[in-house]
């Protein structure tokens, strides 16, 4: 009996102070030691730390900036896109990932050459290097195979620049 009341007085006045302690710390907040790149020795700071999943956190933005759009690329150079190579058959044309993808195309005035473009737009906004064309081109030999050819970087670059002007003549209309 002696033992129990010995022990019931020493602990309830330890679970007392550990309660208090511990309470004590409740609004802390940790510093950790940071180094920037360049320096030699770390530094105490409080600012906020970059993690594995980023600043947006595991799940990313709880609603996104763009939220309501329903194109992933840029209206202007999509359409613009369309528009200047329609004449040649489209096989896979994706608006949220901005890419276009044309099967090959004859022109009626050289049936020995055949052309395929890939146009890739990598920008929401209007700009030059918004949009980026690959070019491909293939010609038949005298068996009668389509074998690949060599085509000139300058028509890949004049393509993309009729798309940019027609992407700027969409959007001056549209601001009309």
């Amino acid at each position: 009996m002696i033992r129990y009341r010995y022990a019931v007085r020493f602990a309830v006045p330890v679970a007392f102070l550990a309660g208090l302690l511990l309470s004590a710390c409740e609004n802390s907040q940790a510093v950790y030691p940071t180094r920037d790149k360049g320096d030699s020795a770390p530094r105490m700071s409080n600012e906020k730390q970059e993690t594995i999943f980023g600043p947006e956190g595991m799940f990313g933005k709880s609603k996104p900036d763009n939220a309501g759009s329903g194109i992933g690329v840029n209206a202007f150079l999509w359409r613009a896109s369309l528009d200047t190579i329609s004449f040649m058959p489209i096989t896979t044309a994706d608006a949220f990932g901005g890419t276009i993808f044309t099967d090959w195309y004859q022109l009626p005035e050289t049936p020995t050459e055949r052309y395929k473009v890939n146009v890739f737009i990598l920008d929401r906004t209007l700009r030059s290097d918004g949009v980026k064309v690959s070019l491909f081109k293939q010609t038949r030999d005298l068996s009668g195979s389509w074998v690949d050819a060599r085509v000139d970087p300058k028509m890949a670059t004049d393509l993309e620049n009729s798309i940019l002007t027609r992407a700027r003549q969409l959007r001056l209309v549209s601001q009309d």
